[in-house]
């Protein structure tokens, strides 16, 4: 048996070897902490309704879970990739670390606990549209002194991909680790929890879809209301809402709810608009919309907002203004949902560059 030092030592080295690799490679260190699943994805002829059986075709399974995707989608384009995650000690455990290995993730940092791995089941219809039902069992054991050990460990990290499918200690230890050691942080609130309200203050980048980021905003408006009068606010087209409120109830549009997250966290926010593109709101409080790249094809769209964070992380990591990499991490997400799985689609740099050329640049509107 090893001692806690030689084992607390072992780690380290494991880590000096991996960034070393990074750097002689070229790679761009990105660190993911989330959720690390096993899917299970039956197609189906119309996706059910409440109540109803629907029978569909063959099951497959897939390695997921939104940290394990992310870090699958940064190591397609070339990054050098650590994912911090937690599975159970059993089979779909050791087949979804198997299945990162092979994907070139390195593993070191995912713990193995007492609690089944996770597991989502998935439908998808033939438009490649789909819903999930996750079982979170060992992500939910993830603890925070693992995630700040594992951070801190590492010798160097451009970016620090967070997703909110592990336990809230997790996710809080990720994100307020990375701006202690001044490194970029990517939080993905799917879903949105009580604590994403109180991250915003260490300034991550926040990728919500258009769900979450009105879920986000009414957390945000129910905050301020219950600490005291509410100031005014400035919408996308320059107007002033009195109490912070741009309709009945205080529901806002969408600009101006990611305008506000972005005024709790000083950051960009980047709303997932799928084929209605992106909404982005850049640091200095511009929102604008960028038009989507349509899909070839499309199978299954699983993955696309993985890819599209992990993407993001390694271009944010590569020091790309957030413009670009949005861009980027956005015609990765449109090749993704060209394949089954949560993975099957996910590309390779070489495959996004072509792409990009075949593209040309649309305006911002």
């Amino acid at each position: 048996m090893f001692s806690r030092r030689e084992l607390a030592l072992s780690q380290v080295a494991a880590h000096a070897e991996h960034d070393a690799l990074s750097r002689r490679e070229g790679g761009l260190p990105v660190t993911v902490v989330g959720a690390i699943n096993i899917d299970l994805v039956v197609p189906v002829p119309s996706l059910p309704r409440a109540g109803a059986t629907v029978v569909g075709g063959a099951m497959s399974r897939h390695g997921g879970g939104k940290g394990a995707n992310a870090a699958v989608a940064a190591s397609r384009v070339g990054a050098a990739v650590r994912v911090v995650g937690a599975v159970g000690g059993d089979d779909l455990g050791r087949g979804a670390i198997a299945d990162l290995r092979r994907e070139s993730v390195t593993v070191d940092d995912v713990a193995t606990v007492d609690v089944a791995t996770g597991v989502a089941l998935i439908c998808v219809d033939p438009g490649g549209e789909n819903q999930i039902a996750v079982a979170p069992g060992a992500n939910l054991a993830l603890s925070a002194a693992h995630v700040r050990a594992s951070l801190e460990a590492a010798a160097d990290i451009g970016c620090v991909v967070v997703s909110t499918e592990i336990s809230a200690d997790a996710v809080v230890a990720a994100v307020e680790t990375a701006a202690g050691l001044g490194v970029p942080c990517v939080l993905n609130p799917a879903p949105v929890t009580a604590e994403v309200v109180g991250l915003l203050r260490w300034r991550p980048v926040v990728t919500p879809n258009a769900h979450e980021c009105a879920d986000l905003a009414r957390a945000l408006r129910a905050a301020a209301s219950a600490s005291g009068p509410r100031s005014e606010e400035t919408t996308a087209t320059g107007e002033t809402k009195a109490g912070g409120e741009t309709g009945t109830g205080g529901v806002g549009s969408l600009a101006d709810d990611a305008l506000l997250i972005h005024r709790a966290s000083g950051a960009p926010v980047v709303v997932t608009l799928g084929a209605d593109g992106v909404l982005l709101v850049t640091t200095e409080g511009v929102a604008h919309r960028m038009p989507a790249v349509p899909a070839a094809v499309v199978v299954d769209t699983t993955g696309a907002g993985d890819t599209f964070n992990g993407v993001l992380g390694v271009r944010i990591a590569a020091g790309d203004p957030i413009e670009a990499a949005v861009r980027y991490a956005a015609v990765a997400a449109s090749l993704s949902v060209g394949g089954r799985g949560a993975r099957g689609g996910m590309p390779t740099r070489e495959a996004i560059d072509v792409r990009l050329s075949e593209v040309s640049d649309p305006a911002v509107s």
